[in-house]
């Protein structure tokens, strides 16, 4: 058998997250697959830049934690397909997690209203929630 944790647990692994990337971060939506892991260098071109807010993460609950406030640029840096994003603490310097990007109902880690960003463009994420296992 695996060893199982309580909710409580759980709940206090995923504010840890929040806690360790800290207020305000920033999030990149960039073209093409992550990287194998935060720890591997950017790719694909930036799409998007947004600073999230300061309390970006609900608390967590019943072992998944979503996010907090409205998550939307108002102006695309770049146009594309949004494939995979970053989330880096607010100097932008440190990536600490990482997913893919699909549309409202694609279910990618990340979803947005529309994956095809044009220059300027305005879109919003429709969808973040992290979960921990129970293993």
């Amino acid at each position: 058998m695996a060893i199982q944790f309580s909710v409580a647990v759980r709940n206090a692994r995923l504010d840890a997250i929040e806690t360790a990337i800290g207020a305000s971060p920033i999030m990149r939506i960039r073209t093409g697959a992550a990287p194998a892991s935060c720890a591997t260098a950017d790719s694909g071109t930036v799409l998007a830049t947004l600073d999230l807010p300061a309390d970006w993460m609900a608390a967590a609950a019943s072992g998944s934690k979503s996010m907090s406030g409205t998550w939307q640029d108002t102006s695309a840096d770049a146009s594309g397909t949004a494939g995979h994003f970053r989330i880096y603490d607010a100097s932008g310097t440190t990536c600490h997690l990482q997913g893919t990007v699909t549309a409202t109902g694609g279910g990618g880690d990340l979803q947005v209203d529309n994956v095809n960003f044009a220059v300027g463009q305005s879109f919003t994420v429709t969808s973040f929630t992290l979960t921990d296992g129970n293993a």
